[in-house]
Order: C-alpha cells, then structure tokens, then sequence
C-alpha cells in the first residue's frame, strides 16, 4: 500500500495561553447561563407565575 510522503504531526502551542480557549469559552458560557437563569426568576417574582407562563407562551407563539 502507498505511503505518506510525510506525516503530519500535530503543532504544539508552548505559549502561556495555550489551553486556555476551552475553559474561557466554558467559563463566558455558564455566565450566560446564569444571567438568564436569574433574568428568569427576576421576571418571575416581578410579574408573578401566571403572567410570566403567559409571556414564554406568546414568546414561543411569535416565533413559530
């Protein structure tokens, strides 16, 4: 069978932010998500259950 004139290897980053993308990205993440978990209970107390229920069911009616 024919070989690979070259292999390739995987280049390695020795930079003092190498790995560092993955965790910010997950870190920005659950900060989003807990933004809007606490956006959702902020709503919830301020407009009580049925008016918040009402307003995630016309959200959804205007989207679809």
């Amino acid at each position: 069978m024919a070989q690979p004139l070259h292999t390739t290897r995987p280049l390695q980053d020795n930079s003092p932010t190498a790995g560092r993308t993955p965790f910010v990205l997950l870190f920005a993440g659950a900060v989003m998500g807990g933004l809007a978990v606490i956006g959702a209970l902020a709503l919830w107390f301020h407009y009580g259950t049925q008016m918040f229920f009402e307003m995630i069911r016309t959200g959804f009616a205007a989207c679809f």
